[in-house]
């Protein structure tokens, strides 16, 4: 038998490189549920005004102060690749807007979800950045 070193030496890599790329997104439904159980367990209350695809569907916000105003919120992705939720009608709107608002989306993307959440103090329980 010959003293040579095996051919088959592992190779050492250097790891790849980090890349910006988004985390996983949670399914729609699994994220509608467990922010629904978020808002209950704060005191506050949700519930989903229009279902969309289980998968995939964009998920909006309307964020009732029970006062005739609310915030509207949709989730966006930041110029750095980071995930916001963003105030398409601005800080605070009345009901009569928000509701065209919401039908032009539905128009555009029928497997939206739409969440509306009742809460005086105008929190939307979410874990991500609104800008």
């Amino acid at each position: 038998m010959s003293s040579d070193p095996p051919k088959w030496k592992a190779r050492h890599f250097s790891p790849p490189p980090e890349t910006s790329a988004p985390a996983p997104r949670l399914k729609a439904g699994i994220f509608v549920r467990a922010l629904i159980r978020r808002v209950e367990v704060a005191g506050a209350q949700a519930f989903v005004v229009k279902k969309g695809s289980e998968e995939a569907g964009a998920v909006f916000l309307k964020v009732s102060r029970l006062d005739g105003t609310c915030t509207i919120l949709n989730q966006a992705v930041a110029g750095d690749g980071e995930r916001v939720w963003a105030r398409p009608l601005g800080e605070s709107c009345d009901e009569p807007r928000a509701s065209a608002y919401f039908e032009k989306q539905k128009k555009f993307d029928p497997d939206l979800w739409i969440v509306e959440i009742e809460d005086r103090a105008g929190r939307a329980f979410v874990d991500e950045k609104i800008v």
